[in-house]
């Protein structure tokens, strides 16, 4: 299985980082593209920077002759984790400024899934009406809100439930 993640800019990193750790620990082929601010913000919010994580064959965001471009890379899901309201607006309207976004196109026109974590709030019309375009388009749109029924003790639980919620979605090898 071939899976895409995305990391922009937005807070909550911690997202991308639990679901890139959980993903190296199966039998998946992971591509990565994170932005410059992506990574910046991944370094402020959580220490870490894609380096950390040697398992994932990174693109450069620039790197519009990547792979993960094309139709013909057959990535069989795509996460863009945490995903900025610039990013989700960007693709919800066919704009394809970076490979980011290239790759979220590409999952779409060849309907593959797409799962996008936005983690903006309040949310105005503008993100919502965007939202609603990326779902009719065929988007999993994940909220970045935990659920609290299983009681968690700590951030990190409460982390790893919008992880689990992703991998039930995308069904990775485990």
């Amino acid at each position: 299985m071939k899976i895409i993640v995305g990391i922009t800019g937005a807070s909550g990193s911690i997202y991308a980082v639990s679901l890139l750790r959980e993903l190296s620990r199966r039998e998946v082929d992971v591509y990565g593209v994170c932005s410059q601010t992506g990574q910046e913000v991944m370094q402020s919010e959580c220490g870490v920077s894609s380096i950390d994580f040697p398992s994932v064959i990174w693109n450069k965001p620039d790197d519009m002759f990547a792979s993960i471009a094309s139709g013909t890379c057959c990535a069989d899901a795509m996460i863009i984790s945490p995903c900025s309201m610039n990013t989700l607006s960007c693709v919800a309207h066919g704009i394809s400024n970076n490979l980011l976004q290239r790759a979220a196109a590409v999952m779409l026109k060849e309907s593959r899934k797409l799962v996008v974590v936005p983690r903006e709030t309040p949310l105005s019309i503008i993100h919502l009406e965007a939202m609603l375009k990326l779902a009719n388009a065929g988007a999993i749109i994940l909220p970045a809100t935990p659920g609290f029924y299983k009681q968690p003790k700590s951030i990190q639980d409460l982390v790893d439930f919008i992880t689990e919620r992703i991998l039930q979605i995308i069904n990775p090898t485990t």
